[in-house]
């Protein structure tokens, strides 16, 4: 397929926006082009063509089963985006005088009032754009937490061995170093090792629970109270809120802050670069710190000393949020558990299914999500996870996260989300182990699928280690 860039021809136009009615602007000469921009010149028709070709090459929510761990790719009510794009919200602008956008507040503030419920904490912020814009803010919070306290020596957080890869990256962004603590046997956190890692010079734990191998930790307590004794503060990765809202909250688990991903749990949606949201909550104690303006009941105050400051232009991504309490109104507090009761089912169920045939990494009732080890498939005839991951392409569904978490090795972890019905499972179902039947009949065919996708099986570690991300004029040109 071509760029758009080789598709461009000299002279073709695709011009139809409306005459300009603000007046013109002559720059200064140090700030002038020294020649147009090399846009793609290119008709009406061809551009149409185009992104309809894209759509065809990629697979969303929209056109099958997609089951990415730990990603809540769950399906996302149009009603959600007919709420955002109201003229009173989708036409607001961010410098207008807050007076004049009393909607857009209360909107602020009732998404506040739902997600603090939910979550158990005291006070929310916007301003975090994304899950990891997120996890750097409350750490922040906890930091600044600690330097007010004249605590300058703790500066270290405790991150499981499991964790995302974004906790110790956000982790160092904030200037705090990184401690790992190992799992357990049971795939949980090892108390012993914890105990042990924690000291004076500790600013924080990260947990996400349920965890990344898709089990709720049981000594969840236990975890936090070591942490608290230690003189540190708890922070909870609301990644995996998906399978807990409206069941248990991370503020009655010992967290001290939170943050949320709006774009997996609340249905906002995922994915496509964004945008995206990722609010952070947290309790009493910490609120003078959150980024400002801050939401009160009266509105939004910039009276905030103590606060970190923005992290974000203006409120956050306004219209993410809209859509997000688009969503808690239309399903209410039992919508909202029964939510995550069904994602809960919907693995359990699907994990059942495929017992017979693959190897659970951990053999007890999962969460939202579980995790298949390919390590016996491979030693048996060679074929991998990502064989067993390309081959499910041909079949027309999205593949599960592969080689993660890295502490289970040859890792498949699939999510099915509480949007899918009993019969999207039980094809699933069936898919997963025509391909595995295949691996061992057949083991060298595996290695060359897909078959039959828009494009064959890539060169990932090329693309990886070489990425080539703009276009370069000249190379390209025929």
């Amino acid at each position: 397929m071509k760029l758009l860039f080789e598709e461009s021809r000299p002279g073709r136009r695709n011009d139809y926006l409306p005459e300009s009615s603000t007046p013109a602007v002559s720059l200064p000469e140090g700030m002038r082009r020294s020649a147009p921009p090399r846009l793609p010149q290119i008709a009406e028709c061809d551009l149409a063509r185009h992104y309809s070709a894209l759509a065809r090459r990629t697979h969303g929510v929209n056109d099958g089963f997609y089951p990415l761990g730990s990603c809540t790719m769950k399906y996302n009510p149009k009603l959600n985006d007919e709420m955002a794009a109201l003229p009173g919200f989708a036409k607001i602008h961010p410098l207008q005088p807050p007076e004049t956008a009393r909607g857009c507040i209360e909107v602020l503030q009732l998404a506040e009032k739902y997600l603090c419920e939910i979550t158990g904490m005291d006070a929310m912020t916007f301003q975090p754009a994304a899950g990891a814009h997120g996890e750097f803010t409350g750490l922040l919070l906890i930091k600044k937490y600690h330097e007010l306290r004249g605590d300058t020596k703790r500066t270290k957080i405790i991150v499981p061995d499991s964790a995302h890869g974004t906790n110790p990256a956000s982790a160092a962004m904030a200037g705090m170093s990184i401690v790992n603590v190992p799992s357990g046997r049971d795939g949980c956190v090892s108390l012993s090792d914890l105990r042990e890692a924690v000291g004076e010079d500790t600013a924080g734990l990260m947990l996400t629970n349920p965890n990344t191998v898709g089990l709720f930790d049981q000594n969840i307590l236990e975890i936090t109270k070591i942490v608290h004794d230690a003189g540190g503060l708890c922070y909870y990765d609301g990644a995996n809120l998906n399978a807990v809202m409206g069941v248990v909250r991370p503020g009655d688990m010992g967290f001290d802050c939170v943050h949320l991903n709006l774009h997996k749990t609340f249905s906002t949606p995922h994915g496509g670069g964004g945008p995206g949201a990722g609010p952070v909550g947290c309790k009493e104690f910490l609120a003078p710190y959150l980024p400002k303006p801050q939401i009160t009941p009266s509105g939004l105050s910039n009276d905030a000393p103590q606060s970190i400051g923005q992290v974000k232009s203006f409120y956050g991504n306004f219209l993410v949020v809209v859509k997000a309490l688009a969503y808690l109104l239309t399903l209410g507090a039992e919508g909202v558990r029964e939510a995550s009761e069904n994602a809960v089912l919907n693995a359990n169920y699907l994990m059942h299914k495929l017992a017979s045939q693959y190897e659970m990494a951990y053999r007890r009732p999962c969460m939202h999500e579980f995790v298949m080890t390919l390590e016996p498939l491979k030693k048996e005839c060679g074929v991998t996870a990502m064989d067993i991951a390309k081959s499910l392409l041909d079949a027309g569904m999205h593949p599960p996260t592969m080689y993660f978490p890295l502490i289970v090795h040859e890792a498949l972890m699939v999510e099915p989300t509480e949007t899918e019905s009993p019969e999207t499972l039980d094809e699933a179902s069936r898919i997963f182990l025509d391909s595995i039947q295949k691996a061992r009949k057949n083991p060298d065919c595996m290695h060359e699928l897909p078959l039959h996708t828009p494009v064959r099986r890539l060169d990932e570690v090329g693309a990886a280690r070489n990425p080539r991300l703009r276009y370069r004029f000249g190379e390209n040109d025929g």
